[in-house]
Parts: C-alpha cells; structure tokens; sequence
C-alpha cells in the first residue's frame, strides 16, 4: 500500500499547495506513481496542473454520492511532459464548499475520503491530499484517511503560533478515528536569507526536532508563476532554486521508504 500523506496547515499562504503539486511531480519524475487529492473547495492543486476548469466529476461527486474513485480520477498525461504519465489527480471545485453542510448529517461522516481512497491506495507509492485553511469536515476526513501528515511552515513571523491547534486536532483524529496516524515532517517554506528567517528554522527544529525535513524550500519567484500556466515547477523553470528544492526533498522522502 502507498503512502498517505495529508498536506495541512490551517493557516493560509504557508505552501501546501505548491507542496502538494511539486513534490508530487518531483517523486513522479523519480519513477515513482502518485495521486494529488484536492481536498480545498478554492482547487488551487487542480487549476495549478489543469488547464480546464470545474472538472466534474470531482471529489464532491465521490464525497457526497459516493461515487468510485476511479470514476473521479484524470490522468495528466498530454503527451508533452513524461513525467506527467507518472500522476493523477482527483480534482475539486467550488462545489465542494458544500460539502462541509451536507457532511455534517451524513453517516461516519468523518471517513468518507478513507472510504474513496481505499480501493485505489495500492495503485500508488504517493497519494498526496491538500487539505483547505482550516480544521473543518474536508481537514478531518483527509487526517482520517491518511498515514502521515506533512506540515509546511513558511519563514515568517508568527509562524509557529497556531501550531499547536493543528497538532491537537491531529491527536484528537488519533485517538478518535485513526490510530496510526503520524507527523511525517515539517517543512520550512519560503526561506530566505535573514535573522528573522533563520530564527524561525532554528524553533522549529527545537519544537519537532528530528521531524523536520533537512531540505527548505526558498522564497522564489518560480514557484509563485508555474501555477498560472497549470505547470509545475519542473515543466516551468527546472533549473531553478524552487525545482532545485523540491527534488531535494523528493530524496528524502525515498529515502525514508
């Protein structure tokens, strides 16, 4: 079975989704299968890697009706970029705001993404979920479905302050719906090279310790574009510090395997 691995900070702007589509496509590059699981109604991981918009059906459909999973799943491939034949994506939309209501009264509401992913789990080393801004249902069903949560924090004051939410949720899903659930790392996000910055690296380290990831992802202008021609960074900039980074942290990602 691949690894499950949620992508969450309720704090917005700190990365996750640049996380979710670069590392993906950095494993993916190294042979490896993934899936991305747009998990936040903005569906920011869907428009950064697709250029066509509301793709249904999408993780509503699966959420709501139950639809299967590999009736929701697209394939990348377009015939230009190999490493796209490595990746899926299960999309999202705006209708999946809705979500959050219509959950609310379902049954075991909290494992209805647990129950889309299973039948596909063994169809990929990596299964990427990228959780909304917040601790509600959609954050709650992708901790339940998950092995491992990967935290981005970004370089910047305050960082670490909300932290501590997010890691009470993640023990209250463990104790209450998914018992191996783990902290799979902490990554610095948008690093750059000041006191201010290298204070942050230095509590993080302190508070996760070995948690955190060796590798840290730059403040770099790449990144922040590849999305808007729905590339990632190695089809947009390859060789730059941003594409340098992710595929760093890809390794240690196959190392820990």
């Amino acid at each position: 079975m691949g690894k499950i691995i949620a992508v969450a900070n309720q704090k917005g702007g700190v990365g996750k989704t640049t996380t979710v589509i670069n590392l993906g496509f950095a494993l993916a590059e190294f042979g490896k299968r993934v899936l991305l699981v747009d998990d936040d109604p903005q569906g920011n991981t869907t428009s950064g890697i697709k250029e066509e918009r509301n793709l249904k059906p999408s993780l509503y459909e699966a959420l709501i009706y139950e639809i299967p999973a590999k009736d929701v799943i697209y394939t990348l491939r377009n015939g230009e970029s190999s490493v796209r034949d490595n990746i899926d994506l299960i999309p999202s939309n705006l209708d999946l705001a809705g979500a959050e209501i219509e959950l609310v009264s379902a049954f075991l509401r909290e494992l209805r993404l647990k129950k889309v992913l299973e039948p596909i789990a063994n169809s990929y080393d990596y299964i990427f979920i990228d959780c909304p801004p917040s601790l509600g249902l959609l954050t709650i069903n992708a901790l339940s479905a998950s092995q491992y949560v990967l935290i981005p924090l970004q370089c910047e004051y305050y960082a670490l302050e909300g932290i501590s939410q997010l890691l009470r949720t993640i023990d209250l899903v463990r104790k209450n719906l998914n018992p191996s659930l783990d902290i799979f790392g902490v990554l610095l996000t948008m690093y750059n090279r000041t006191i201010l910055a290298q204070q942050v690296l230095e509590e993080a380290r302190e508070f996760f310790k070995d948690k955190v990831f060796n590798t840290v992802i730059p403040r770099n202008v790449r990144l922040s574009e590849a999305p808007s021609f729905s590339k990632s960074i190695f089809e947009y900039a390859g060789d730059s510090s941003g594409a340098i980074a992710y595929r760093e942290l890809a390794k240690e990602l196959i190392k820990i395997e």
